[in-house]
């Protein structure tokens, strides 16, 4: 009765429901504190990113009902500093069956769309419509002309419309050069982005598309378009064309890749320092199913995912399903993701090196996936990578040969992405290959998705500014935090530096963040090897702290930074020289078990600069954002720790490190007077 109780406040009296919003006392178990949240309920995508007035506004993918995606309207709060936040009314709900999709804001300082009022520039909201009837997204506009606090949606809506179930994400910047607005929108299964022109941002002109490339195992979505500074060259700059992907990040799930090159006004051109792709390799060998037939044949099915017969691409509402070969492969779409069962070989016999295969759908650990099984135990398991597309994975299977085998193709999951796909099993010689498109990311860590940057920075500040949804859609549904769900990383400053492998985004952390900055340790050491006395940082870093180190370790050097909140809990950091990797371990890190791929390790690449590493951390309530090289490598981390005083120690594992300078802060919290 209470909830009910709220959700009519907050729909019926935008008074009250500004009240309601300053309600939790930000306090809760893993409630961030320098990081932004919505007071209560489900939150994802940062949105229509805008700088007017001295205000910094974030609207974001909002759920007024629940903590759970769903009914998506927009959120909105504003910030004089990127760091402390106002929460607003929302200001676009869902309604009459259209939800509010992820979009963008920009100030029409020429009133080119004619909404402005009293000689003053209005605000303009460009967002998705999804129709919640049909399957239809279009692009809509909505105008403010009270600096963002109310809004009307456009009565000749919707401004850009292909008839496409999947378009979305519009993202406009105003292209002085050609003295236009430009629209980058995501055109998701064809792993494109679309740009359009308008002169007053509601007549659009298709100018051109950029994509396939970089990493295409996941849907395209929330682009970005922009020019970026180099460092070390005053007045320089390229153009990085921003593109997330919901499956296929190096970690695992959604995350964010970039492409530096130029934008002539109508076209993206990959600057010629962009990683080549790799062709795709498929060894000759024996086929065991090319499910081309018109059923089966001798493998046995149960259940009701597999029909009597193969599918010949996707099935019903299903996304494109590529990547298969020939006309047919095994699709468990059947009856969407509710369908269940397993479809089962004749015995073979394994005489060669590898088994080769095509597989897609859900990755599902035991419950979507294709098993080879000897003397009826599981001997080797792969799954999909949440995407449609079916992509060659392979098995070591020497040790097996000359043995009798079987393969089991199951679908024992009902929910999404509860499905599998298979196609052109192979025994070979070798491992087969798919064809590799090389992606930059922005993120190396598994919670950072969805980043785009603001619009409309004053020129005297210069800096071109992002944050991300700091979350994965693999499991986002499912963190255990209430009454609020999910949060957005620190606001970043972003440049490029030229590398020996080409231009390379870098991302430094706001120098607002400094602002929070408290007590201060400082810690000095030489020729350290074993475990390291960390006891006087230790009064700062009990709670919320941000950490500088300064590295300079030997060639064979291997360190390792811990965390530890508990007996048995830990997250740990470890910096490998020979490898030139740095790590992340949150599989001890504390609550882990809401979902099965929740914890894990995630690797990402690092070099000495000058015979240096340089590391900075924040590390708020349930989240650690890792900045190496000043932020030329970053990982996004989420943890769940037990509410202990925490406890940092640092051991030197392998080799020696010469010299290590430690800064400490210990951080107030953003959200004053509630903490």
């Amino acid at each position: 009765m209470i909830r009910v109780l709220f959700v009519l406040v907050l729909i019926f009296s935008p008074i009250h429901a500004a009240f309601a919003w300053e309600a939790p006392v930000y306090r809760e178990p893993w409630r961030p504190q320098f990081h932004f949240t919505p007071a209560t309920n489900w939150m994802n995508d940062p949105n229509g990113m805008v700088f007017y007035d001295g205000e910094y506004h974030l609207f974001y993918q909002f759920n007024p009902f629940g903590d759970k995606w769903g009914h998506m309207s927009w959120g909105h709060a504003v910030s004089p500093d990127m760091v402390r936040w106002e929460h607003l009314p929302v200001a676009l709900y869902e309604e009459n069956g259209v939800m509010i999709f992820s979009g963008s804001a920009v100030v029409d300082w020429k009133n080119t769309s004619g909404f402005g009022q009293n000689g003053k520039p209005p605000l303009i909201a460009i967002y998705t419509g999804h129709y919640t009837k049909k399957p239809l997204q279009n692009q809509h506009i909505a105008y403010s002309n009270d600096r963002g606090r109310t809004w009307t949606k456009f009565a000749g809506n919707p401004v850009l419309d292909i008839g496409e179930k999947d378009f979305r994400d519009p993202k406009v910047m105003w292209h002085e050069p050609t003295k236009r607005w430009v629209m980058t929108v995501a055109w998701p299964v064809h792993r494109k982005v679309r740009f359009y022109t308008s002169p007053n941002l509601k007549d659009w002109t298709h100018l051109s598309d950029f994509g396939p490339a970089g990493s295409t195992k996941g849907i395209w979505e929330c682009p970005d378009l922009f020019p970026v500074a180099l460092e070390n060259q005053r007045g320089g700059q390229k153009w990085m064309l921003i593109v997330n992907v919901g499956s296929g990040a190096p970690a695992g799930g959604s995350g964010c890749q970039y492409f530096v090159g130029d934008f002539d006004g109508k076209q993206f051109a990959l600057d010629p320092s962009f990683p080549r792709p790799q062709s795709e390799f498929v060894p000759a060998g024996t086929p065991l199913a090319d499910f081309e037939g018109e059923d089966y044949g001798d493998w046995r099915a149960t259940g009701n995912a597999f029909g009597a017969a193969p599918a010949r691409g996707k099935i019903g509402g299903q996304q494109n399903v590529d990547g298969f070969r020939g006309r047919g492969l095994v699709n468990t779409f059947l009856d969407g993701d509710k369908s269940e069962g397993t479809l089962t070989s004749p015995e073979l016999e394994i005489t060669r090196n590898h088994v080769s295969f095509l597989i897609g759908g859900g990755n599902h650990a035991e419950k979507t996936c294709m098993n080879l099984l000897v003397d009826g135990r599981i001997v080797r398991t792969a799954t999909g990578d949440a995407a449609e597309r079916l992509a060659w994975k392979s098995w070591d299977v020497r040790a097996l040969r000359g043995k009798k085998a079987t393969l089991e193709i199951v679908d024992r999951h009902t929910g999404g992405w509860g499905h599998v796909n298979v196609d052109h099993i192979l025994l070979t010689d070798a491992p087969a290959r798919a064809a590799t498109e090389p992606a930059l990311w922005a993120d190396w860590g598994r919670d950072f998705y969805a980043a785009v940057s603001w619009s409309d920075v004053p020129k005297r500040d210069g800096r071109r500014l992002w944050l991300g949804w700091m979350s994965n859609w693999e499991y986002a549904n499912d963190v255990p935090t209430s009454p609020w769900r999910s949060a957005m990383s620190i606001a970043r400053g972003l440049s490029l530096r030229n590398t020996d492998d080409g231009w390379r985004l870098v991302q430094r952390p706001v120098k607002e963040m400094e602002n929070l900055r408290g007590r201060r340790e400082r810690l000095a050491l030489k020729n350290v090897t074993g475990l390291v006395d960390l006891s006087k940082l230790n009064g700062v870093t009990t709670d919320l702290f941000e950490l500088e180190a300064d590295l300079q370790p030997g060639a064979g050097a291997v360190v390792t930074l811990t965390l530890r909140t508990g007996a048995m809990e830990e997250t740990v950091l470890h910096m490998d020289v020979p490898k030139q990797e740095l790590i992340l371990d949150r599989t001890r890190s504390g609550k882990g078990d809401f979902h099965g791929r929740f914890s894990g390790t995630y690797r990402a690449p690092v070099r000495l600069i000058d015979g240096r590493l340089k590391l900075r951390l924040f590390v708020d309530t349930s989240s650690v954002e890792v900045f190496a090289n000043d932020g030329e490598t970053v990982l996004t981390s989420l943890f769940l720790p037990s509410p202990n005083p925490r406890l940092l120690s640092f051991q030197v594992s392998a080799g020696t490190l010469l010299r290590a300078n430690f800064n400490v802060w210990k951080l107030q919290s953003a959200w004053q007077g509630r903490r």
